[in-house]
């Protein structure tokens, strides 16, 4: 190894797994953070972390940083400055080691548009594309509007007809602008029945160069990976050896070293493949192909950078089992995946099944506006498919998680679907199979997480009481009376209530009785009707998080005295997540049709756009551009046509 010291330009579980990974091969590791990363665990992860004033696009800043704590290469992880050129030359200029591509490589693969045509010029098939908006008809509808600079699902929108097609471009160029500072955009057929499809590449500085077999990423939503697996269910020996060959003859055309991926749409119909682009890094997927290869892509791309041959060739390349990653992030599957914020109180996974769990947050840590909703990526390998799905959804279902909203259950019920079971994964699986979107529980369900959240509750409240707290709850020198807890699970209102009996159980009503075994501040172990259960449960002031067989149930503390609450502006729309406004559409006394854009919000890298419901006329505004809100700010107020309809005598 050349170098010994190495800074990381990244955060989260990416600069986690790249530490672990540098650490074992005896590297120290500096990181940079920034004010809001300040409590993250990654920062006392590393073994020296440096703040930055401005942000993570700070080239000039990280480089400053690479100097004060004399480290001697930079990795840029994914994201960020991994795929920017000129900041890869600023390395090298400044005397380090790049861990990556060359920098002329990145230039042109991530430019795609460049790497298009260099794809088509190795004779890779290509989809039919344009620089030009005005050539719309001639790439034909449907067609996606891509960003030329840039990946990860932002600066796309797929267009259905002319009438949606300024709007895509505008809204696509922004959003580009904004995450790659390139606003460039192009257009491109649009494949609706098809399969995401990569090959992961690698080669060292010697001319050697294997591909590592694919990965199949075709389970998304606003066309970022929720689902990876590897090999695809879609993918035989035959497509694999073409795809295969095909990456390694682009590979070779630019003269590519490092780690890196070329991804392919495939058509689910006619099981032709295309090239799509060429990502120049490390992805955030990777795990799955080191799970069935058993090689560690973090360590490849630190020797290779080192200047050390692979060491093997293609024959030496083997594949076992199977291996699946969930992207687990901080969003809300019932409203549209919209990213949600607020501070993680529960992130406790189960010892078992065994899974290999990436995380970037931990209890306590503080999801913002400012980055991804990623929180963790959870990756289970295991001899066939089916037993690593089912793994993997057990070990979700398992994870004990509060605080925040997240697609957990979403992603539990995908790996259970039986279209998934079956390998029909094509990009629009979310639409087509319909997955559970969130925690669904039976009323008998229901009935017992809600007992054994209100026997937690009432063992809490008794190991604070000031006097007497041996005393069970209630006590009365007479008849013990019934006790009350009304407890919220989404809009189900259940009144759990419970006396307590003189053999120490709890008749928990209908003929119910439960009795606790144990109770302690993190778990209560409880036996409702002869069935018992240790439970872990979690409580945040009103909110108590109580696991069940198929997740975490949040259950509302309601109290007996409600205060009254703030009235809501009559026809008014809220921000459905705290952001920043970017546009906005109308005027006071404007009018409105249904489904019109009215304002336009950014958060998390990505642009939301808030419409009409329906027809109307805006009566009061209550944003600007550039003005940040919390999510649940009034942004204006609609007196829709048919409230005055209504009002019409």
């Amino acid at each position: 190894m050349t170098f010994s010291t190495l800074l990381i330009a990244n955060r989260g579980e990416i600069a986690r797994r790249i530490i672990r990974g540098a650490r074992s091969m005896g590297v120290r590791c500096v990181v940079v953070f920034v004010d809001a990363d300040e409590r993250a665990p990654f920062v006392s992860d590393a073994d020296e972390a440096i703040r930055l004033p401005g942000g993570y696009l700070d080239g000039d800043a990280i480089l400053e940083a690479a100097r004060r704590c004399g480290a001697e290469a930079v990795h840029p992880g994914y994201g960020y400055l991994s795929e920017n050129g000129p900041f890869a030359q600023q390395v090298r200029d400044a005397g380090l080691v790049w861990v990556g591509p060359s920098p002329e490589v990145i230039a042109t693969m991530g430019d795609k548009l460049a790497a298009k045509r260099l794809a088509s010029e190795a004779g890779l098939p290509v989809l039919v594309s344009s620089e030009d908006p005005g050539d719309a008809s001639a790439v034909g509808y449907p067609l996606m509007v891509k960003a030329a600079g840039g990946g990860g699902g932002k600066g796309m929108r797929i267009v259905t007809d002319p009438g949606g097609l300024d709007e895509a471009v505008a809204a696509a160029r922004r959003e580009a602008q904004s995450g790659f500072g390139d606003d460039r955009v192009f257009l491109e057929r649009y494949v609706a029945r098809s399969r995401h499809v990569e090959v992961q590449i690698l080669g060292d500085h010697h001319g050697n160069l294997v591909h590592l077999g694919e990965r199949e990423c075709s389970i998304q939503r606003r066309h970022q990976k929720l689902v990876e697996e590897s090999p695809s269910p879609a993918v035989d020996g035959a497509m694999r050896s073409k795809m295969g060959q095909a990456a390694l003859e682009l590979a070779r055309a630019i003269g590519y070293q490092s780690v890196g991926t070329v991804e392919f749409i495939v058509d689910d119909v006619t099981r032709e493949f295309f090239f799509l682009e060429v990502n120049a890094r490390l992805q955030v997927e990777h795990p799955v192909t080191e799970e069935v290869t058993g090689i560690d892509l973090v360590r490849e791309q630190l020797r290779v950078a080192a200047g050390e041959p692979l060491g093997y060739g293609q024959d030496d390349v083997t594949f076992v089992g199977h291996a699946i990653e969930v992207r687990l992030c901080a969003e809300d599957p019932l409203a549209g995946f919209l990213p949600a914020t607020g501070t993680i109180v529960a992130f406790e996974p189960a010892s078992e099944p065994a899974v290999r769990l990436e995380s970037g947050v931990s209890a306590g840590s503080v999801v913002t506006v400012s980055f991804d909703p990623l929180l963790a990526k959870v990756i289970a390998h295991a001899p066939t498919r089916a037993e690593a799905a089912s793994r993997l959804a057990l070990a979700l279902e398992r994870l004990h998680l509060g605080g925040v909203t997240t697609n957990r259950d979403f992603l539990a019920a995908t790996l259970r679907h039986e279209r998934f079971l079956a390998g029909d994964t094509t990009t629009d699986f979310i639409e087509r199979a319909r997955p559970t979107l969130a925690l669904e529980l039976s009323d008998e369900e229901l009935r017992v997480a809600t007992t054994v959240g209100a026997l937690w509750l009432q063992g809490q409240n008794r190991s604070q009481a000031p006097v007497l707290a041996n005393v069970p709850s209630g006590w009365r020198n007479a008849r013990l009376p019934r006790q009350s807890t009304w407890l919220r699970f989404g809009d189900r209102l259940v009144d759990v209530t419970y006396r307590f009996r003189r053999d120490g159980s709890f008749d928990v009503g209908a003929g119910s009785v439960a009795r606790v075994h144990h109770w302690s501040q993190s778990h209560v172990d409880v036996e409702v009707d002869g069935v018992r259960t240790n439970t872990r449960v979690t409580r945040d002031g009103a909110a108590l998080y109580v696991q069940v067989a198929r997740g975490t149930a949040a259950l509302a503390i309601v109290p007996r005295f409600v205060a009254p609450g703030v009235e809501l502006v009559h026809g008014g729309l809220v921000a459905p997540m705290p952001g920043a406004i970017i546009d906005v559409r109308v005027v006071v006394g404007q009018e409105v049709s249904a489904g019109e854009t009215l304002v336009v919000m950014e958060a998390m890298k990505m642009e939301h756009v808030i419409s009409a419901p329906s027809s109307g006329t805006v009566t009061e505004l209550f944003v600007a551009v550039g003005q940040q809100v919390d999510g649940g700010a009034a942004l204006l107020a609609i007196d829709s046509v048919d409230d005055a309809q209504k009002d019409q005598p």
